[in-house]
């Protein structure tokens, strides 16, 4: 047997004890060399699709997704949820813990529900959200990741998922907030939740209808509503979403999302740690990369090559090109 591949069904053989330490791994500070690995592995051998799952606090996604559950299982699909949840500001774990607000059943072994402490991210997903998708994607027909909420770098949400649902709760200040951010860009499907309050709920999907006919590409993004506890249209919204999977698996979009998405989301990571210059030593070629790499492999390989090159930069920092650095340091010293 192939030795990624014995790696992968050794951890699927471990059980849900096994895979939650796997996921424990991936959350410590500095992976050790075992989670890199198991990322890797996981990376090159995607099995399922991955359902992103976002919209602000109180939008109702853990409600959706306790409902999109049983219907996926009913398919005789195995399902795992990632949720990343807020932190508690003393241990900086998860505050919800291994989700407490969704009914599971303990013994079903094609179920995994894990949460991921947010600490300080600002798009709702955990530092290590990526390579936990990654690892659940290989074991899983579909995985589903819910955010913490939308924030200034919500399209980190779209850096990992092939699908993206967009839940929107009827209260048009949120519709609004949405609509001024640029996030009704992101989703692939949006879901009005809540619509057993009525009128309400049918006005936002309105105005929802109305904002995404006048965008100027022309992409069509549907609009579903749902009252998830009493279970109306949620079945529509799975058919959909396994629809638009299929079509995109079969057009060969699916794979392109997923190369865009990974690079993205390698960048983002180079950016995070040594600012605009490393994202362009990267991209210059100048660095050595291997972009069969996930992306936090490829990241912990080059982090070396660029700390060396950038401190060296430093030691002989090149000269200003206008006069704005050297006036900011005499500012500074008077």
């Amino acid at each position: 047997m192939d030795p990624e591949l014995r790696l992968l069904e050794q951890l699927k053989g471990s059980g849900k004890p096994g895979l939650a330490r796997a996921l424990s791994l991936l959350e410590a500070e500095e992976p050790d060399g075992e989670a890199l690995r198991l990322v890797e592995c996981a990376h090159r051998r995607p099995r399922g699709r991955v359902i992103g799952i976002t919209g602000a606090p109180g939008a109702g996604k853990s409600t959706l997704v306790g409902a999109l559950i049983p219907r996926l299982r009913a398919r005789g699909l195995t399902v795992a949820v990632l949720a990343v949840d807020p932190s508690s500001h003393r241990s900086g774990g998860a505050l919800l813990g291994d989700r407490i607000r969704l009914a599971l059943d303990p013994e079903d072994e094609g179920l995994f529900v894990r949460s991921l402490a947010a600490r300080d991210r600002l798009g709702g997903l955990a530092e290590a959200a990526a390579g936990g998708v990654a690892l659940l994607r290989a074991l899983f027909d579909r995985v589903l990741v819910e955010t913490v909420g939308i924030g200034q770098s919500e399209r980190e949400v779209e850096e990992v998922s092939d699908l993206v649902v967009l839940a929107v709760p009827p209260e048009a200040g949120d519709l609004l907030q949405f609509i001024k951010a640029g996030v009704l860009e992101i989703p692939d499907l949006i879901a009005v939740t809540k619509t057993d309050l009525g009128e309400r709920a049918a006005q936002a999907a309105r105005a929802l209808e109305a904002a995404l006919a006048a965008r100027p590409d022309g992409r069509r993004i549907p609009v579903h509503r749902i009252a998830a506890p009493r279970g109306d249209g949620v079945d529509q919204l799975v058919e959909a979403l396994e629809r638009s999977g299929a079509d995109l698996e079969r057009s060969g979009a699916i794979e392109a999302r997923r190369r865009m998405r990974a690079e993205a989301q390698f960048l983002r990571m180079v950016r995070e740690a040594f600012g605009r210059l490393g994202v362009e030593l990267v991209q210059s070629g100048s660095i050595d990369d291997d972009r069969n790499r996930s992306p936090s492999g490829r990241f912990h390989h080059v982090s070396a090559r660029l700390r060396a090159r950038l401190l060296g930069e430093e030691k002989t920092p090149p000269p200003a090109q206008d006069g704005r650095r050297q006036a900011g340091r005499g500012e500074g010293g008077r």
